[in-house]
């Protein structure tokens, strides 16, 4: 398969295109606990990704938003409530990220010794 940059066009194929908008350390876990979760309230999100900081999900949740992968409904209440939600997009994308998660699931012993191996050199 050719690998070239259409005209207008800043991706190369379309696995460049996807990993535009998953490329990210946490932008994967958000999407599969939205998945799971349906509607989730920001806390409740944040506290089912161990490790991640507040103020890099905010960032993570707005490139999602952006991409049109993430909705965010915000309610006017005191205090103010903010659900997430995956769009039909991010459904979609979700999905595709599901053989992927299996293929680590799978490989997890092998990924970990070898990430083992390589900061122990």
């Amino acid at each position: 398969m050719a690998v070239t940059r259409q005209p207008g066009n800043p991706f190369s194929c379309g696995l460049d295109a996807a990993v535009a908008v998953v490329g990210g350390k946490w932008k994967p876990m958000i999407l599969w606990a939205l998945g799971a979760g349906g509607v989730v309230r920001f806390g409740e999100l944040r506290r089912s990704i161990d490790g991640v900081s507040e103020k890099v999900l905010i960032q993570q949740l707005r490139e999602l938003e952006s991409d049109s992968v993430v909705r965010r409904e915000v309610y006017k209440e005191v205090p103010p409530r903010v659900e997430y939600s995956l769009t039909e997009l991010g459904k979609a994308l979700n999905e595709a990220l599901v053989p992927l998660g299996e293929w680590g699931h799978i490989n997890m012993d092998v990924i970990v010794a070898n990430k083992e191996k390589a900061s122990a050199a």
